[in-house]
């Protein structure tokens, strides 16, 4: 519930009041009119089409609490409606005033890799009430529908932020006003959109602008194109090799990575239910926040066993015959495709196979990323690169194949007892399929 006043909401948005409702609050915030029902409180955001307004009538019909629409927003049916110039605006302030209600702790995380593990094993890792982004609601509009479906009694909001363009962190900061920002990397991630690494690297740092003079930045120990933008006289806690929260002597066994990890609150021994290296650093770059937002150690290491992923991201799926899947298609670039092969490299399976499908926004040096990730997959010790739509084509792959269907029915034919699978592309590529019709043929079969 978002236990705000209509008079404070209007407030907070800028908005007049045209139409009043009852005394209730609502639960939540929703910009689809299809999805309202009784207790929301329906956006009408403007898109490149249609003005969304034009749909609060069909939202307030279905029992909302109430709507937001640009314009006059005259004779609708039923319910409050407030009145804006822009609904967009205002829905993110509207975010900005039930954060301050709430008055929990703000983890902001972004970064060109890694950004989704780190907010699943933070949400995991943090003692009290945490409540995170779904899915992909990193966004102008996803992240502070994120926040206003934070229950009154959250305790920590832990908020991926994605990254489109210069500015856009810088955006969502304003309406998360995080005390904690993570990044978790830079690599050449949207490098089609922003130019350059340097350029990334910027937009990142928009996320530390946007701390308050008491936040703390959570940055990797080998901070790369990030150095310029680190101000020394901030509050800050570095992650991975040589930095203050690091870890030590790391063993794997049964699925399970046993590391202990070093911070400046003392030392203690997590077990992590993953075996990924990468993992491990997107592990303590969580355990950083939540440090600087005074979580004990202690409480969280108990908490490591239940930490949970995301789907699409490293999902192991044990098929018939001892196959292993690895199932990473949520999204790829450079940097997390060598660490995806690393990882692959590492499993003790009769053979090896990755099926890789096009890194998207790399602009014009596309094609020898693509080549140089296909000589690291041959350098760690893949077996067999089967590369899915022309543009894999660059992975100088063992077997090219046009769809990810394609690439299943390959697979079904090939693949041997404990034989290993990596499946990764862009989202763009829709690997997942190949998963999926790889289950049903095996199935079948």
């Amino acid at each position: 519930m978002i236990s705000l006043s209509a008079q404070e909401m209007a407030e907070a948005m800028g908005a007049r009041i045209v139409a009043a409702g009852g005394d209730s609050r609502p639960e939540r915030a929703v910009v689809d009119s299809r999805e309202a029902g009784p207790g929301d409180l329906f956006f009408g955001l403007r898109g490149a089409s249609a003005d969304g307004g034009e749909f609060a009538g069909q939202a307030l019909g279905a029992g909302a609490w109430g709507a937001v629409v640009g314009g006059e927003g005259d004779g609708l049916p039923g319910g409050w409606v407030f009145a804006v110039e822009d609904p967009l605006l205002a829905l993110g302030a509207l975010a900005r005033a039930w954060r301050r209600r709430l008055g929990a702790g703000v983890v902001g995380i972004t970064g060109s890799v890694g950004k989704t593990t780190v907010k699943d094993i933070a949400k995991a890792l943090l003692p009290g009430r945490v409540h995170a982004n779904q899915e992909n609601l990193n966004t102008e509009i996803g992240l502070p529908l994120t926040v206003l479906a934070a229950p009154p009694e959250t305790d920590v909001l832990v908020l991926e932020m994605a990254m489109r363009g210069a500015g856009q962190i810088a955006e969502l900061a304003e309406i998360a006003e995080p005390d904690v920002g993570v990044i978790t990397n830079v690599g050449p991630v949207h490098v089609e959109l922003l130019g350059s690494i340097e350029a990334i690297a910027a937009a990142k740092a928009e996320l530390l602008a946007g701390l308050g003079p008491e936040g703390t930045a959570v940055v990797p120990a080998d901070p790369g194109p990030l150095a310029p933008h680190l101000d020394p006289s901030r509050r800050a806690l570095t992650f991975g090799e040589g930095g203050d929260v690091a870890a030590r002597g790391t063993t794997v066994e049964d699925g399970v990575t046993e590391a202990a990890v070093v911070t400046p609150a003392g030392d203690h021994v997590f077990h992590f239910p993953f075996t990924e290296a990468h993992n491990v650093t997107n592990a303590l770059a969580a355990i950083a926040a939540g440090l600087a937002l005074g979580a004990d150690i202690g409480e969280m290491a108990d908490r490591a066993p239940d930490i949970g992923f995301s789907r699409f991201r490293g999902e192991r799926v044990e098929l018939p015959g001892g196959i292993l899947l690895v199932n990473d298609c949520y999204n790829a670039n450079p940097v997390s495709m060598r660490a995806a092969l690393d990882h692959l490299a590492t499993l003790g399976a009769a053979r090896r196979i990755a099926v890789l499908g096009v890194m998207a926004e790399l602009g014009s040096e596309a094609p020898s990323y693509h080549r140089e990730v296909g000589a690291h997959a041959r350098e760690a010790g893949v077996d067999v690169v089967i590369g899915v739509g022309e543009p894999s084509r660059d992975y100088d792959p063992d077997q090219l194949v046009a769809t990810p269907e394609d690439a299943a029915e390959l697979l079904a034919a090939q693949l041997g007892a404990e034989d290993a699978v990596l499946v990764k592309g862009s989202r763009s590529a829709g690997l997942e399929a190949v998963a999926e019709e790889l289950e049903e043929l095996l199935a079948d079969g």
